[in-house]
């Protein structure tokens, strides 16, 4: 699995027909949901969907939302993500303890829990600490619906930014890849989703999820390095190249190995 990835498209396992397109749409990785976007009497057909499109693309390269460790169809999830190759990794919804993603990890796929509970927030510790984990990812909505929150206010924005704060700490306490930030409901708002996605990824996150392929070049936009942000980096890393010092000015600031550090990754993610 790519470790950029900027945006992760949802796409409902009960629409074979648009899987195809949702991986031509231009998102780092395509999710195909089992979970929330599959009604219970579908699940089966759903599973059916995903091991037909597999085997016929195994070149593909897909990620699986299964459904949740509580639920019936969990297991039989499992069961068909195993033997798929082109299931590249698999999202675990409602993650809450290191047992339910040694569950999932036993399919020898990464794990990416998706911490939309209270008592997943609570585990961040040992979820993030759990093998198989490659990336934490951040379900707002549901979280926000279980806490009693009302979405699109400040009360929500200092609830979400302090949980997302406590999920960039344990990612990079544990070594994970940066995390992704949920999804941006309002696909038809494309200024909202900038923005938003502008402050998470200064937090630190990675990337987003998406519901809708317009979501992917905003995205990617906003996570995309600034040309004032390159021509500083570049003249950081020349600077530090010519002189062989990690610590010098550059226009009146104090520039150390941190600073060079930051520098070289903006160029790195500009190439």
């Amino acid at each position: 699995m790519n470790a950029t990835v900027r945006t992760a498209l949802f796409v409902p396992a009960t629409r074979p027909e648009r899987f195809a397109k949702a991986l031509a749409a231009g998102a780092d990785a395509v999710i195909i949901d089992l979970e929330d976007a599959v009604e219970q009497d579908l699940k089966a057909a759903a599973r059916e969907h995903v091991r037909a499109f597999a085997l016929a693309r195994p070149q593909a390269s897909i990620l699986l939302r299964v459904n949740g460790a509580a639920t019936p169809w969990f297991e039989e999830d499992l069961a068909v993500c195993a033997g798929l190759p082109a299931v590249q990794g698999m999202l675990l919804p409602k993650a809450e303890s290191a047992d339910q993603v040694a569950r999932v990890a036993a399919c020898g796929k990464p794990v990416l829990p998706i911490v939309e509970s209270a008592r997943g927030v609570l585990a961040l510790g040992e979820l993030a600490g759990a093998e198989g984990v490659s990336r934490l990812s951040f379900g707002s909505l549901d979280l926000m619906l279980e806490l009693g929150t009302a979405p699109d206010t400040p009360a929500a924005e200092l609830l979400l930014n302090h949980i997302r704060c406590q999920i960039l700490l344990h990612s990079a306490a544990h070594g994970l890849e940066a995390p992704l930030d949920g999804v941006y409901p309002d696909f038809k708002d494309a200024a909202g989703l900038a923005a938003l996605a502008g402050r998470v990824r200064d937090m630190g996150f990675g990337g987003m999820l998406c519901i809708h392929p317009a979501q992917v070049p905003v995205i990617h936009a906003a996570f995309a390095p600034t040309q004032a942000d390159m021509s500083w980096a570049a003249r950081v890393v020349a600077m530090a190249d010519e002189t062989g010092s990690s610590a010098f000015q550059l226009d009146g600031k104090m520039v150390d190995a941190p600073v060079i550090e930051r520098a070289r990754r903006i160029l790195a993610a500009a190439a």
